[in-house]
């Protein structure tokens, strides 16, 4: 009887199995779902994502309101969500798997790109305003904060007045994807560091490399 009431009240067993609620972690890549962003400069929180999903033999799988998946790294429990409301509703999911699994805000980290730093520089940060970008608009709206933790990823500015839209959605240019595999293992780096060192003591390692 308990578990069809679970059912119908359409309740979900927890996917992260740690009770400590300082060991759990939720990393959010921010994109946009469907094969036409996968290569695009605005998809680097998903890139970065599936890059450490490669190096952990981790599988994505469908859930609600994105996909996930879930490792431990050093006795921290880590939840990976690629959202799946598109960009301008991406708090949405951050929000609902925050609670859900009972992570503290301290320890979300979201992974987006950033027009006002070069290609490839990576920058980690406690709080900051949105910049502009409509992913961490709605996550700050949602969250009614702007004091959590941003990796920012630079896809530089190569771009005329009035073409950023075009910029961010448009793809790698040859270099970039050249350089691209050096800089994901470099920001696979960082998550981890972020997890098992903390946040201060991981932008003072990567901030600016």
């Amino acid at each position: 009887m308990l578990q069809f009431i679970k059912n119908l009240l359409g309740t979900q067993k927890s996917l992260l199995q740690e009770t400590d609620p300082m060991k759990k972690f939720l990393v959010v890549g921010l994109g946009n779902i469907g094969a036409e962003y996968e290569e695009t400069r605005h998809n680097i929180g998903f890139k970065v994502l599936d890059f450490l999903a490669e190096e952990e033999s981790l599988t994505f799988e469908s859930a609600k309101l994105g996909a996930v998946a879930t490792f431990k790294y050093k006795g921290r429990s880590i939840l990976c969500l690629k959202p799946s409301t598109y960009m301008n509703l991406s708090g949405k999911a951050v929000n609902y798997w925050m609670e859900k699994e009972s992570i503290a805000l301290d320890n979300v980290l979201i992974i987006t790109d950033d027009i006002n730093l070069p290609f490839g520089t990576i920058r980690l940060k406690t709080k900051g305003s949105d910049g502009g970008h409509n992913g961490l608009k709605d996550i700050q709206n949602t969250l009614q904060t702007s004091q959590y933790p941003r990796f920012r990823f630079g896809v530089g500015a190569e771009f005329s007045k009035g073409r950023q839209v075009d910029y961010v959605l448009g793809q790698w240019n040859v270099e970039e994807a050249a350089a691209l595999p050096e800089r994901l293992k470099k920001s696979t780096e960082l998550i981890r560091s972020f997890v098992f060192a903390g946040v201060k003591n991981t932008m003072n390692q990567f901030n600016g490399t």
